[in-house]
C-alpha cells in the first residue's frame, strides 16, 4: 500500500467536492480540463495542507502556459514541442514541473501517446530540459473486460517503464501512472505506482 498512490480525479466536480475528499486525507487531485482545473486550483490555493494538482488531460499548445503556471504535474506529454513549451513557461519561482510521458502502450488508434519504440528518445530529450523533472510514464489502454487481459497490457507498460528506468539512470524516474476505476486492481498487480480514480471516489458524473 505504501508503494501505490491514489490520484483522485476531480473533473466536473466542484471545489467543494474536492474539499470533502481532502478532509479525508487525500492530497493529490487530477484534472482533465485545464481551465476547469485552474479555476479549482485558484479557489483552493489557500488550503492547508497544500493540495497537489495533476493535469491528466490533453495539452494543446495554446494551453501549455496555464499548465506550466498552475499545475504541479503533467501526465500527458507525448511530444517534445509540448515539453519545450512547458519548460519555457514554467515560472522561475515555482519548483520544476513533474512530467510523465503518455505512452500508447496497446497501439489504440484513437489514443494519444508516444509509441513504445519512440519513448526512449522522447524521454532523453525531455529529461534534458530545464524547469522540468521527468518522473515516469502514463498509460490509458483501451478498456478490457477480462482481468488477465488487463494485467497483460499493464505488464507491457511496466516492462517499458523498467527498461527506460535502466537506460536513463534518473533517480527521480519513479512513477508509473496506470489504472483507473475499472482496472486499478490489474494495474496495481502489474506494478502501477499511481492509480487515477474518479468515479470510485467521487461517484457518478
Amino acid at each position: 500500500a505504501d508503494r501505490v498512490h491514489l490520484l483522485a480525479v476531480s473533473k466536473t466536480f466542484s471545489a467543494g467536492d474536492v474539499l470533502a475528499v481532502a478532509a479525508c486525507g487525500q492530497r493529490d487531485f487530477g484534472e482533465n480540463y485545464i481551465q476547469e482545473g485552474v479555476d479549482k486550483i485558484t479557489a483552493l490555493a489557500a488550503h492547508t495542507p497544500r493540495l497537489v494538482w495533476h493535469c491528466i488531460g490533453p495539452i494543446q499548445s495554446n494551453k501549455t502556459k496555464l499548465v506550466a503556471e498552475h499545475f504541479d504535474w503533467a501526465h500527458t506529454v507525448d511530444r517534445l514541442k509540448i515539453a519545450q513549451r512547458l519548460s519555457e513557461q514554467r515560472p522561475a519561482h515555482l519548483p520544476p514541473l513533474n512530467i510523465c510521458l503518455q505512452v500508447n502502450i496497446d497501439g489504440g488508434p484513437t489514443k494519444a501517446g508516444v509509441s513504445p519504440t519512440d519513448a526512449l528518445a522522447l524521454a532523453q530529450a525531455v529529461s534534458a530540459l530545464p524547469r522540468l523533472v521527468l518522473r515516469g510514464l502514463m498509460t490509458i489502454p483501451d478498456p478490457l473486460e477480462n482481468f488477465d487481459a488487463q494485467v497483460a497490457v499493464h505488464l507491457q507498460a511496466k516492462q517499458l517503464f523498467d527498461d527506460l528506468h535502466a537506460a536513463l539512470a534518473l533517480p527521480q524516474f519513479d512513477t508509473l501512472s496506470m489504472g483507473m476505476s475499472a482496472d486499478l486492481e490489474a494495474a496495481v498487480q502489474a506494478g502501477s505506482t499511481l492509480v487515477r480514480v474518479g468515479t470510485a471516489v467521487f461517484g457518478k458524473r
